[in-house]
């Protein structure tokens, strides 16, 4: 197939296909594996078919800043993959005209043992780069890093921060034409995630290199990429302008979330027990509806079976799709009574900090480390203006998501060891009033 100059990435029929096996039971020794053949010698195995991508058409322009959204599972990091040579296609063609840099999931791309001097070359090495070219590089890629003092470490032993700060700094530094970026920016802090940010659009912008990124940061998408792809159940679903596919993926979250949670066939876990319902009340009347900043709130859980010390956790986001706060009953009071038997627990928030706007709660049940359940977009609810310390808020969603409850004092002269200037008028000589 012929390239055509503005095409830097071509696909076409793309599908990969993963075998499972069900009925597979766990074992922790060798012995028990043995036992259990000998004991069910003729039991057999159900195996499917699980096809990550299917039917994925996508041309990809050069110096195209392209995001790659969807739901866990829709296929997102599977399309990185295929694209870095990491895994094979089960069916399709892909034609990549360019050297292709990727940044995956922690723990690929470098070898654990070298260190990060020798990482940096090695990587230099795969992209078919001469030495003189990686050194006239290197330079920024450890001053972009900041891992000077770690360079001659082996890279095992290096944080899950520094491996990706260091991993972003070579992928995007060695000139590849092609950048593949996964969601692994999470791991930074926020002061390196604005960096990566920055540099990805000055690789595009600048050096017209193409950059796909994956990433569950709404605002992070919109902001870097003027195109996106939404994937959904391993299928293009739809594609075009960054704002009008975000908009089209958070209505399909909300319309999701407004089905009954016994309806959800989107959902991960043992299914030994289940949420069956979660609703958003407010605390002062146990009614539900819209939560108000200021004022208290609870978010009520469900489950199918009675279950003692289990682990209840959610996480909230906003329109953005950006994650606002983490609760989770492994975080709770050593007074809560979360310890015995129950099908249903109450989170209350007093008062409610979030401003107003749209939220939608990803859920999971956990017991003793066995993922039960996990529903993306479980519920959605809505917040209005409310007050805070007796003063009303704003109605405005140009300050954030959240309000922190906080106070002023003014200091005296002698706690912050500044004193007021003394400003003194002396008659010049020889002048009289």
């Amino acid at each position: 197939m012929g390239a055509e100059p503005d095409i830097a990435i071509r696909i076409r029929g793309l599908g990969k296909a993963y075998r499972i096996l069900h009925g597979q039971e766990k074992h922790t020794t060798l012995g028990e594996a043995i036992m259990h053949r000998i004991r069910h010698p003729f039991q057999r195995l159900e195996r499917e078919t699980f096809w990550a991508l299917r039917d994925v058409d996508l041309d990809i322009k050069r110096g195209d800043v392209v995001g790659i959204i969807g739901r866990n599972g829709a296929g997102k990091s599977t399309l990185l993959k295929i694209l870095s040579r990491i895994t094979e296609p089960t069916t399709g063609e892909v034609d990549i005209y360019g050297r292709v840099g990727s940044l995956l999931e922690v723990g690929t791309g470098f070898h654990p043992e070298l260190t990060g001097r020798e990482n940096i070359f090695l990587n230099g090495a795969i992209l078919g780069m001469k030495r003189r070219e990686i050194l006239r590089q290197f330079d920024a890629i450890v001053e972009f890093a900041g891992v000077e003092k770690f360079l001659d470490t082996p890279v095992k032993r290096y944080s899950s921060g520094m491996y990706v700060r260091l991993a972003f700094a070579v992928a995007a530094h060695l000139n590849p034409e092609i950048l593949l970026v996964d969601e692994v920016l999470a791991v930074g802090d926020a002061e390196f995630q604005k960096k990566c940010l920055g540099k990805m659009k000055e690789v595009s912008t600048q050096e017209g290199r193409t950059v796909l990124f994956v990433s569950h940061n709404m605002a992070a998408v919109e902001g870097l990429c003027g195109r996106a792809i939404l994937l959904a159940n391993g299928q293009v679903e739809t594609q075009g302008h960054s704002a009008t596919v975000i908009a089209a993926y958070l209505e399909g979250l909300a319309r999701r979330a407004e089905k009954s949670l016994r309806d959800h066939t989107e959902r991960r876990g043992s299914g030994r027990a289940r949420f069956v319902d979660i609703r958003i009340l407010q605390a002062d009347n146990g009614l539900e509806g819209p939560l108000m900043t200021g004022r208290a709130g609870e978010i009520l859980f469900e489950f199918s079976t009675p279950l003692a010390g289990i682990t209840c956790q959610f996480t909230i986001y906003n329109e953005a799709g950006t994650p606002v706060c983490h609760c989770s009953t492994a975080l709770s009071a050593p007074g809560d009574s979360v310890s015995w038997p129950t099908q249903r627990l109450a989170c209350v928030l007093d008062p409610v900090l979030f401003l107003p706007g749209s939220y939608r709660i990803n859920a999971a049940l956990y017991d003793a480390g066995e993922l039960l359940d996990h529903i993306e977009g479980a519920a959605i609810f809505e917040v209005v203006a409310g007050g805070l310390a007796g003063r009303p808020l704003p109605e405005t969603r140009s300050y954030g998501s959240i309000v922190i409850p906080h106070s002023w004092r003014s200091l005296a002269a002698e706690e912050t060891g500044h004193h007021p200037a003394v400003v003194q008028i002396i008659p010049r000589q020889g002048v009289s009033d």
